[in-house]
């Protein structure tokens, strides 16, 4: 079961083997499987900054084995598996802190740019 909360800005995922977990749509934007944000090998990856605010406006089905966000700052190219989820919630806690340290070493935020 996938249930987007939008004034929380949480994606809840519950799986068959009981498995419960909660994605905030910051999270899911900065570790989004895309190109855009992966690269196309190891060491291309880029850091995303300023996505604190960020939610997902709707999913899009992707077949029965995936979910296509489409995100308030318009990306809309990552398509994240019932498997890739599943991984995220597992390593949630070990990804955010990373990706905070990684943030921190850049000298970036998580706040959005002044328009």
């Amino acid at each position: 079961m996938i249930t987007l909360h939008q004034s929380s800005r949480v994606l809840e995922l519950q799986y068959s083997d009981g498995q419960h977990f909660r994605l905030p749509c910051e999270f899911l934007r900065v570790f989004s499987p895309s190109a855009e944000v992966r690269g196309h090998g190891p060491g291309q990856e880029v850091l995303q900054v300023g996505k604190k605010e960020v939610s997902i406006l709707r999913l899009e089905p992707v077949g029965n084995y995936a979910v296509q966000p489409v995100f308030t700052d318009g990306h809309d190219t990552g398509i994240y598996s019932w498997d890739l989820l599943y991984e995220y919630g597992m390593k949630q806690d070990r990804m955010w802190a990373a990706y905070l340290e990684r943030l921190n070493e850049a000298g970036a935020s998580r706040e959005p740019r002044p328009a």
